[in-house]
Order: structure tokens, then sequence, then C-alpha cells
């Protein structure tokens, strides 16, 4: 499908991010920037962070949007009680998060911005997500064969960790691989005129 004004652009590397927005067919182009600042203030509640970082992101390509052209952007971050857990800088970080994670629930949230030279609509979305108690041998065995360094927790429910240790979610599946598609796909529908066919 074509947006009636707007060519999209995902402002992401992430290949789950880009699965998820082919799976509405929609046309688009991926464009990255190097050095775009994800930092955030101490005084934005934890709920809040996922989504301040995308539009944050997405102020970073904002000088360089054509007039045609609606910018995607996109933040993840995982939530166990109040805690962040972050990418994992190595190995033993990656397992150290799985230890946390282990046989309790936690919340994965997913802010993303949507923007023209004209408008801006942004919103996140929260999923719960329940692991079952891992074994050293399964947190081992995922990180070692998979190697989650680029994953926010530390882990990828699409990878085997997801369909071997995940008890249960409550929201959104796609939300937990890095994007809220329904709620992209509502957003293109209501502030961007996308066609429901074409």
């Amino acid at each position: 499908m074509k947006l009636t004004d707007y060519h999209i652009i995902l402002a992401s590397n992430s290949p789950r991010r880009k699965e998820l927005l082919s799976g509405i067919d929609v046309d688009y182009t991926i464009k990255t920037l190097r050095g775009v600042d994800e930092s955030y203030p101490d005084s934005i509640p934890n709920e809040e962070i996922a989504e301040f970082i995308s539009q944050r992101k997405a102020s970073a390509y904002l000088p360089e949007l054509k007039e045609n052209e609606l910018l995607i952007t996109a933040d993840t971050v995982v939530l166990l009680n109040n805690t962040i857990l972050g990418k994992p800088v190595n190995k033993a970080d990656a397992k150290r998060m799985l230890q946390m994670l282990s046989g309790k629930t936690h919340r994965v949230i997913t802010g993303v911005c949507m923007a023209t030279r004209k408008k801006e609509v942004s919103f996140s979305d929260t999923t719960f997500v329940t692991f079952a108690k891992l074994t050293d041998a399964e947190m081992d065995y995922y990180v070692e064969k998979y190697l989650p360094l680029d994953k926010a927790g530390a882990y990828g429910i699409q990878e085997w960790i997801g369909y071997a240790a995940v008890e249960r979610i409550e929201g959104s599946y796609f939300n937990v691989m890095g994007l809220p598609i329904y709620k992209v796909y509502c957003a293109l529908l209501e502030h961007f005129g996308m066609p429901i066919t074409g």
C-alpha cells in the first residue's frame, strides 16, 4: 500500500522493525544517521523513556526530511520492577540480565514517533512478559548461540528463548519484537491518510 501524500522513512537498522513494517504492506526506505543522541534526563518516569528517545531520534532526522516524507523512529526498553535493562555490554552482562528475568514478569515498552515536517504523532505500548525459571545451561546456550548483545534485556522473543522460556505474554507480541505495529498501522490510517487498499 502507498500513502497518498507521503513516502515513509524508517530510521532503524533493526531487522525486526523492518520485518514488522513490511508486514503491513507499506513501501518504505531505510535511513540511519550515526551518533544520534539517545540519552534522557533522570527526571523522566521509566515508563516514558522509550517514547522520549523515539522523539529525540526523530528530531535528529527532521532537518533533512523532505516535504513529502514521513519519518518513523522507535525505541524499546525492558523494565523489571523499576529497573531498566538496556543492551548488554558483553556475554556475562547478558547472562546477568537473563538471571534477573528468570522466573519473573517484566514489561517491554516501545515508544514510536511518526513525523513529517508539519506534524508529529508519538505513542508507546506496553507488553507484560513472563519468563519460566531458566537454568544456567539454558542461559549459556542462548547467549553463546544467539549473542543477544544488540537487544534490550538481552533477549529476542522471536528467537529460541521465546519458544523455550516465555510462559505468557499480556499485550502485543510484536511490541516485544520492537514495534507495536497495530498502533503504527492505526496511526497511518488516522493521522496520515493511508488508504486501506491500494
